[in-house]
């Protein structure tokens, strides 16, 4: 005969509060072996107690309830496991992510800022296939890293080779309100069809003040901040978007510190043509 327990007790055994296990029971995670109509008391089997461990554990390590409940009821090891090897990455990249930050807080507290040299430059207009999509700044890491699969992966089945690195348009709202329309394109050589997303579009001439950072995009700002000093000293700055240029990428090295990207201040012509 099966023992059991008062939800009180299956609380302590387990060390799941009584407010999560109601709430288990009624995403139907964790359901009660019974309980009373009259009192609605919920009762606890003894077996159920090595199944209660497993959730408080992979909900301490952050895992979803639906995934959870993947693995609860995977019908073999290997589904149990593609979620479990799937959740475990996800917490290496937000371990990896984090290190990166308090490294970069690190220098930021301990080391003044380096000298980073600004030069000017002017571009001319080219053709490019482009992603442009409005786009919140919470979100701007995730879009623009599928932004730019996606346009690769369009020139790979057009069969066509980049002009030059790709690039991406900001404005200044998506600094200021959060909240922006984002161009992020290729340089091509020849118009290129294809795709859900992408589309050709003619990225304008401009004249910028122009340096380059050297590491990860969460030090970005540091470029960002002694471009806009020089702008702002010499009285350059006019309206239009920053733009950046990425010159080495993930797709090169997939070591960060080696990573370039051209951080671009739009000036008044200083150049002659």
């Amino acid at each position: 005969m099966s023992v059991r327990v008062a939800i009180g007790d299956f609380s302590r055994m387990t060390q799941l509060s009584i407010k999560a296990l109601r709430h288990y029971h009624d995403v139907g995670l964790l359901v009660p072996a019974t309980v009373d109509p009259d009192s609605g008391y919920r009762l606890y089997d003894l077996a159920q107690v090595p199944v209660a461990q497993v959730i408080r554990r992979f909900r301490d390590l952050g895992m979803p309830l639906d995934e959870v409940r993947v693995v609860l009821q995977a019908p073999d090891v290997a589904t149990r496991n593609e979620v479990i090897v799937a959740h475990l990455a996800r917490m290496e990249l937000q371990l990896s992510q984090t290190q990166s930050m308090v490294a970069s807080l690190r220098s930021l507290l301990e080391h003044p800022p380096a000298l980073v040299p600004v030069r000017h430059r002017s571009v001319r207009a080219v053709p490019a296939l482009a992603i442009a999509e409005r786009v919140i700044m919470a979100d701007l890491e995730e879009w623009w890293a599928d932004a730019f699969a996606d346009l690769y992966g369009t020139l790979r089945l057009a069969a066509v080779e980049p002009a030059d690195c790709g690039g991406a348009l900001y404005p200044g709202e998506l600094f200021e309100l959060e909240v922006a329309d984002v161009v992020a394109f290729v340089p091509v050589p020849q118009p290129v069809t294809g795709g859900a997303r992408a589309r050709m579009v003619e990225v304008p001439a401009a004249e910028l003040a122009v340096a380059v950072h050297q590491g990860p995009f969460a030090e970005l700002d540091r470029t960002y901040a002694a471009v806009g000093s020089y702008v702002a000293e010499r009285e350059l700055g006019v309206d239009g978007p920053i733009r950046e240029y990425y010159l080495v990428t993930a797709a090169d090295t997939s070591d960060e510190s080696q990573h370039q990207t051209e951080v671009c201040w739009p000036i008044f012509q200083t150049t002659t043509a």
